[in-house]
């Protein structure tokens, strides 16, 4: 390319002096310069308007104009770049549209948004899902469009780690889970997955647990009465008949026990127990609860440790509070080995508030932690005769947490025993309304 520079540019020159020799010639070398000048700067305005006019119609013609020398080069040159241009155009165009065409192959609906909530694109499963239509809904904003204050609120929060469950706007017998992620300049990916078979099927292992947990119930109790009368005449039956009847007591008790957690966790589950937000005093329930406790313990001489903090008002439902706590301090009781220590810890923070449930036992394997608080999971089932638990407990606790906005943190070490925390959001403290006198 210097090369080439450096040629046009003795070319120019030559032909300047070219023109003054002519112009000496004549006797006039000044006019003859003059004229070269005037020659060189009209065929650099017809070869720059050559170029204006082709760089305003790119597309008019796959040649470029035809010149020669420095312009000639510069013609070549853009011509080769904008054919490259050309080249990449397609080759994203073709991209795109082999991104867009896969993505409307998806069962699942995709919309791009810009950082307000602007619609951008969507593919075919969108339009079926929720109802959106090419012609007139681009560029409007999504949440007109799913008109619900949680798609709002979810959508605004920025806060994306757990996905949205909500029906379609158009179609309302279609359950949708929505999970959003941000790419770019803030801008948004929402994927709309129908969870209708999956959420009906849900819905009716909660309905067939709650009502086979209540039709068992009635049979159930009249057993564990008869069963009980018979343990407390246990005197009056053959000696080989007593060992039998305390058996079947305490089995019946454990049903009783699995069938009142069963239909606690259906309840709290599908929202029939109403939830009280009222200011709850924790001091009193815990200290009851390790009452309890102690009460449980009985002759294992376990050591309890029981600290309150300052700030003990919550606003939420007591009796749901109640059962997560008590399960919690009762598992303590559980699993702890005679003579261990319980530590049950209240306090509050910048955070908000915390109530710490641990013990000296044997610990749990990190590994089954992810687990814990699912239904009926056990870390080691061969414990199961001995505690007399039913495996509902910490679901339970799950669950009333995420109806308080809260969540459960476990750590827990083999041989280093366990500790239970439940987290409280800084908006669930509450301060005693005061008194008023009459």
């Amino acid at each position: 390319m210097q090369h080439n520079w450096s040629r046009y540019v003795r070319w120019i020159i030559a032909f300047l002096i070219a023109c003054t020799g002519v112009g000496l010639f004549f006797g006039e070398p000044v006019y003859g310069l003059t004229i070269g000048l005037l020659v060189y700067l009209w065929w650099t305005l017809a070869q720059a308007k050559r170029l204006y006019h082709w760089l305003g119609n790119p597309d008019g013609g796959d040649e470029a104009p035809q010149s020669v020398g420095l312009w000639g080069d510069m013609f070549d040159g853009l011509h080769k770049l904008h054919q490259n241009h050309l080249r990449t155009q397609d080759k994203l165009r073709a991209q795109i549209n082999r991104v867009q065409e896969s993505t409307n192959a998806m069962r699942d609906g995709v919309i791009m948004t810009d950082s307000r909530g602007a619609m951008e694109w969507w593919n075919g499963s969108a339009e079926h899902l929720l109802g959106f239509r090419r012609s007139s809904d681009q560029g409007q904003f999504i949440h007109n469009l799913i008109r619900n204050p949680a798609f709002k609120a979810y959508f605004d929060s920025r806060d994306y780690r757990e996905p949205l469950e909500l029906n379609s706007p158009a179609r309302p017998h279609i359950h949708l889970q929505i999970q959003i992620s941000l790419f770019g300049d803030d801008d948004r990916l929402i994927v709309a997955k129908d969870v209708t078979r999956l959420f009906q099927l849900e819905q009716m292992r909660r309905d067939f647990v709650g009502n086979v947990s209540h039709e068992m119930r009635t049979p159930l109790t009249v057993i564990s009465g008869y069963l009980e009368t018979l343990v407390d005449n246990a005197d009056d039956l053959p000696p080989k008949w007593r060992r039998a009847i305390n058996t079947m007591a305490q089995q019946s008790s454990r049903m009783e026990a699995l069938i009142t957690d069963l239909i606690l966790l259906s309840k709290i589950e599908t929202g029939e127990q109403t939830i009280s937000d009222a200011v709850t005093d924790v001091k009193p329930m815990i200290s009851q609860i390790c009452h309890d406790a102690k009460a449980l313990s009985g002759d294992q001489g376990h050591e309890f440790s029981i600290n309150i903090g300052e700030r003990h008002l919550l606003t939420g439902d007591q009796s749901q509070l109640r059962s997560a706590f008590s399960n919690l301090i009762f598992n303590a009781v559980k699993y702890t080995p005679a003579g261990g220590k319980i530590t049950v810890t209240w306090n509050t923070d910048r955070e908000g508030a915390h109530l710490s449930v641990k013990d000296t036992g044997i610990g749990i394997d990190p590994v089954h932690i992810p687990r814990l608080t699912e239904r009926f999971y056990r870390a080691d089932p061969s414990r199961h005769k001995e505690t007399g638990g039913t495996g509902l407990g910490l679901a339970i606790v799950k669950h009333v947490l995420l109806n308080h906005d809260g969540r459960l943190e476990i750590r827990s070490h083999i041989g280093e025993g366990s500790e239970f925390i439940c987290h409280f959001p800084r908006e669930r403290l509450a301060e005693r309304v005061p008194e008023t006198g009459s």
